[in-house]
């Protein structure tokens, strides 16, 4: 596995009289040697994906025009902050347990549980414990 994304990102919080700059280092770590998988092939998705500590890992199944589907494997404290997507997406969980927060009502899922986050509302990933996953999400 190569860590091909270790970067610095900054954030300026605004503190009366005056702003403070904060750096916050960043490590998220995607598998370069396979990018998607190849199609007509049987694949244990839990086994798919290895846990790195400290990290959020992510490994593209298969993307395209139409969506994409990607595995994650998540450190116990590792998170996706709050966001959205233009498009529904759907997560199963493989291994572990996560915090699924959608428009701040968070929903505790185990293995094998799966939950659709809705386009444009706001939602995060939070790792309780190690666990894996299974994003879906697609366009239209």
């Amino acid at each position: 596995m190569k860590l091909i994304s270790n970067s610095l990102r900054t954030l300026r919080l605004p503190f009366a009289p005056f702003a403070v700059k904060i750096l916050i280092k960043i490590k998220l770590i995607k598998l370069e040697n396979m990018s998607s998988f190849n199609t007509s092939e049987v694949y244990a998705l839990r086994d798919s994906v290895d846990y790195s500590n400290g990290a959020t890992v992510s490994k593209i199944v298969s993307k395209n025009t139409a969506g994409n589907i990607t595995l994650f494997a998540f450190d116990k404290g590792q998170s996706l902050s709050k966001h959205t997507a233009p498009f529904d997406a759907f997560i199963q969980i493989l291994d572990g347990k996560a915090k699924i927060i959608i428009d701040d009502n968070a929903h505790d899922l185990s293995e094998g549980e799966g939950i659709i986050m809705p386009a444009n509302i706001s939602h995060a990933v939070e790792a309780t414990e190690r666990f894996k996953m299974l994003l879906v999400m697609i366009k239209g």
